[in-house]
């Protein structure tokens, strides 16, 4: 394994979980996943983005970071590599969605602050799927709250998403996962161990799963 820090990355309902705690197990990682339920904001921004998107953001980038900062700099004589469920830059792309112009500027006044003492990952995994399977997948794992979000919403965090991999030319594994099955079909899974194997140029670099 080349890798210290790899992270895994996607739209709501893609399966970044899932993978993480797959890859953790088999590769015996450290394994850091996002908590997003413990943000008080999130019903209410479902309910109400308008006027709870600016709170919900800025206590998710403030969670973030501390767990971050906690899990990296904390060493592991046992565990030398690290995965987790979310990339910090997730706060910009959300709130670029989400804010209006004005509160978006300071947000990312405040993201450039905090951003730039955090150790980045040395490999991004995207998991993309069209947005109907996400669809599927909000419903299936039933979390109320999450139950209202609408298609454009998706298409606009997908787009957010790609745009900045694409820009930034990330070293990214990206996986079309609309028939991922990283549980039960051992396959699937393989295709990513085998792509974590490679010697990866910087940039976008497509897999495909049988």
């Amino acid at each position: 394994m080349n890798y210290h820090f790899i992270t895994i990355e996607g739209n709501i309902g893609a399966g970044k979980t899932t993978l993480a705690h797959v890859l953790s197990r088999h590769f015996n990682a450290r394994l850091i996943l996002e908590q997003f339920a413990d943000n008080p904001f999130l019903p209410k921004f479902y309910e109400n983005p308008g006027q709870y998107a600016f709170p919900l953001e800025l206590f998710f980038m403030a969670e973030r970071y501390k767990q971050l900062k906690e899990q990296i700099y904390t060493k592991d004589l046992f565990q030398t590599l690290t995965i987790s469920d979310y990339l910090f830059t997730k706060c910009l792309l959300f709130a670029k969605v989400n804010l209006p112009e004005q509160e978006f500027r300071l947000y990312q006044k405040l993201f450039d602050i905090i951003y730039s003492q955090l150790v980045q990952p040395d490999i991004l995994i995207y998991l993309h799927a069209p947005v109907s399977k996400l669809q599927q997948n909000i419903r299936k794992r039933g979390r109320l709250y999450e139950q209202g979000i609408q298609d454009n919403y998706l298409f606009s965090i997908q787009e957010a998403y790609t745009g900045y991999i694409r820009q930034h030319n990330i070293k990214t594994i990206f996986i079309d996962v609309s028939n991922a099955d990283f549980l039960g079909n051992p396959q699937h899974l393989q295709v990513v161990l085998d792509a974590l194997e490679k010697d990866l140029d910087e940039g976008q670099h497509y897999f495909t799963l049988p």
